[in-house]
Order: C-alpha cells, then structure tokens, then sequence
C-alpha cells in the first residue's frame, strides 16, 4: 500500500463566518448551495465578479456555529473586505481565523478511509478542528481545519507521515487539479474553463448567486472553447504565464508547474491538434497535454 502523507500548507488561512444569517449571506453569493455545508460534509465553492469571472476560490467547513472559509493566506483580507461589500442588514461577522487554525493536507491510498470518511466531502470533527474529504476529487485526499497547538500531532497519531507541500504539489499537478490563483486570473478566469463543475464547485440547483448567468450560458450553449489541462514539459521548465505556442501561433498560456508536469490553459483545437502528433511549445520546452480521468470534454 503506497504510504499516507500529510504536510500543512501555510500558504492556506481561514475566515470565520458567524451570525445567524451566516448561510443565507454566502448563498447569495457563493457558486455552490452553502446549505449543504455542514459538521458532516465540507463544499467547494468560488466567489465571482457580475460578469461571471473568477475572484476567489475557498472551501467552506461548518465548525460549532460558524462557518470557516478555507482560502489563500494572502487574499484572506481582501476576501474579508469583498465580502465585507455586501453585508448590508445581514446578521453576519467576518473575522480573520489563520492565527489560531490551520489548514493541512493528507493524501496517499485509503486517506479518508483512516479516519472512517465516506464519499468526498465527507467531514467530521477532528482535534477541536474539521476534517474532510477533500470535496473536489477523492484522489486528492483529505483536508483538515484544525487548532495550530494540536492539529498536526493528531494527524500524525491518525496514521499519516509527515511528507512537503513539494510532494503535495506534485500530487496535484498529475491530477490536473488547479491552485487559486496559481492558476486562475483575478477578473479573468472562467469557472468551466478550470473545471469547477467537474470538481464539485457549482451547483446547477441553487438559486442565484453572483456570476451565475454567464456560468450557465456557456454550460448550456457548450461555449467553452479553452480548458485548464494538466501537462508534461520537455526541458527546462518555462515561467508560469509563458506562452504556449502552435506553429508559431498562441495557443494557450503556462500556469503552476514543477518537475516537469505543469498546468496549462490550453485552446481545445490545439490540444487536439497534440493528440494528432502536433507539437505545444512553451518558450524552449515542448508541452504535452493530457486528459485526466474526471475531466469531461
């Protein structure tokens, strides 16, 4: 059986949500339902502008009576203040949580399985904390949520040796799987163009949310024409926004990459001119793209 690792990640922090309207605030807004959050099971969601472009992306575990947003350490203020916008009359307090919680990762065969998860998104309590499956892709693992003083001497007692955000990273580079802003564009990027709706990161059944209109129309009318893919890069690693070429022609963009496997935003015509012996070149080094098992085209 491979081994079952864990490292934190510190470039992760939390948000607290609490008041009595707390669900209610972030349903409005959020790309999946929020009611469906809960001590049991986590959900992945994103934060768009009116026109439907990516802002944020966050985990959203419900801990006690508040609700905890998972989201990148170095945008936890601007979430806070985006959020902030839109509080009007609710019942709501946001508050940065980074000092006190944690976020770590564990992964390897049977991850969720050791602490008796089932399905992804599958959450319980866990050293004064949450654990979960990770709701985005079950190979990915689990998450935790948990007290900085306490939360990493009970994963490690849970079964799981400490292992790097390097190898982590590796994990999820071969997975396709995208990083924030790592790999998506502030006002840019597009939910479907990243496979949100394959991982789990909208609902198409809740109500209205900010951006929803534009997500759905190119869901229904098939308008995506670009994908996030995962690749393998032949040579030096290029910078993350190097152009991908095609015959001289651009063809997508580089994004997060490390020992030779990369994501790549790649034009659908050119990854299938790939698979019919075309060569992607970004700078000096050559880009193959792949399809991973859970992504649909």
């Amino acid at each position: 059986m491979a081994e079952r690792l864990y490292t934190a990640l510190p470039a992760r922090g939390a948000i607290k949500v609490a008041g009595e309207d707390r669900v209610a605030f972030l349903q409005g807004l959020v790309s999946n339902d929020v009611a469906k959050a809960s001590a049991s099971r986590a959900i992945y969601a994103a934060l768009l502008t009116a026109q439907g472009r990516y802002l944020f992306d966050f985990f959203v575990i419900a801990l006690g009576d508040a609700l905890y947003l998972d989201a990148e350490a170095s945008r936890i203020a601007e979430l806070s203040r985006r959020l902030s916008i839109y509080k009007l009359r609710a019942q709501v307090t946001l508050s940065d949580a980074s000092a006190r919680l944690a976020v770590a990762v564990a992964w390897g065969e049977g991850a969720r399985e050791t602490l008796g998860l089932s399905g992804i998104g599958a959450a319980k309590e866990f050293a004064g904390g949450s654990a979960y499956a990770d709701p985005r892709l079950d190979a990915l693992g689990m998450r935790f949520l948990a007290p900085r003083d306490a939360g990493f001497g009970a994963i490690a007692q849970a079964g799981f040796a400490p292992g790097d955000a390097a190898a982590y990273d590796r994990h999820r580079l071969a997975l396709g799987v995208p990083d924030g802003t790592r790999d998506l564009q502030v006002e840019k990027s597009l939910l479907l163009e990243a496979g949100f709706d394959e991982l789990n990161g909208i609902d198409w059944q809740k109500g209205c949310y900010m951006g929803q209109e534009l997500t759905a129309r190119m869901k229904y009318r098939a308008l995506v024409k670009k994908r996030l893919l995962p690749v393998t890069v032949t040579g030096t690693m290029p910078a993350p926004g190097t152009v991908v070429t095609l015959a001289g022609s651009e063809a997508g963009e580089l994004h997060s990459g490390r020992d030779g496997r990369a994501l790549a935003l790649l034009r659908l015509d050119a990854v299938e001119a790939a698979a019919n012996g075309a060569i992607l070149l970004a700078g000096n080094a050559r880009v193959t793209p792949e399809k991973p098992g859970w992504m649909k085209i």
